[in-house]
């Protein structure tokens, strides 16, 4: 709004530090309800260019406590796992359903359109809590979240889904041998990807291949093709 103080700082520029607590009014002054172009069934709360939590660099997101904000942005993985749960119900549909490194929860959140009997929303980021509870509410579903690192657990989840994770060494490290394990147990292990530089591809077997729209500040370009991989 023009003529606005940024959000989180007193008139006299002192910084007001987030918390879990105060994330949902945070969220809703500064995102948007929209709907991903690849998912435009599912409604969330996104920041774009017309937002102030855009510009901000990390610098400045630490500054008033808030972790990078990867929950304000549909990233093209998740987008396309979103996308092939809802074109796929059987997939989901009266299971229960792990969505892990949730952000947003739009893959819980399609996967709760599609039919699963109940799914949790992983991510160690506290802030996702306030995010993916306001956007589950946006859709009238519900999503229950979980805030630990659940690398290595296992619950009994029927499947498992899994957006953009395969961006770094040592995670992907860490992944690799968990979703092993569960697909040893008998868990469907899917995971949505545009083509990150940790993908295990020699573990995956391609189930669906999509041109998604992206925003270039966020993935160097306008569309990514990201693919629909199952863990095997």
């Amino acid at each position: 709004m023009a003529g606005s103080l940024p959000h989180g700082r007193s008139k006299e520029g002192a910084v007001k530090p987030l918390s879990p607590e105060t994330a949902a009014g945070f969220i809703r002054a500064n995102t948007a309800l929209m709907r991903p172009p690849h998912v435009p069934e599912v409604t969330l709360h996104l920041a774009d260019e017309a937002h102030d939590l855009w510009h901000r660099t990390e610098e400045q997101l630490a500054e008033i406590g808030l972790p990078p904000p990867f929950w304000a942005f549909a990233w093209a993985g998740g987008q396309g796992l979103a996308r092939y749960v809802l074109d796929h119900p059987d997939t989901v549909a009266g299971k229960r359903v792990l969505d892990f490194a949730s952000g947003s929860g739009l893959v819980a959140i399609a996967a709760m359109k599609a039919g699963a009997a109940e799914i949790v929303g992983a991510d160690i980021d506290p802030f996702c809590e306030a995010a993916i509870r306001l956007n589950a509410d946006a859709n009238d579903v519900t999503v229950s979240f979980a805030g630990s690192d659940l690398v290595g657990h296992d619950d009994g989840w029927d499947a498992v889904l899994a957006g953009d994770v395969f961006y770094e060494k040592p995670f992907a490290d860490r992944l690799v041998p968990w979703f092993s394990a569960l697909r040893q147990r008998g868990t469907e292990v899917l995971v949505g990807d545009p083509g990150r530089s940790y993908l295990p591809r020699e573990r995956l077997e391609k189930l669906a291949t999509y041109e998604v729209p992206v925003t270039r500040a966020l993935e160097d370009a306008e569309v990514k093709r990201t693919t629909v991989w199952r863990f095997v």
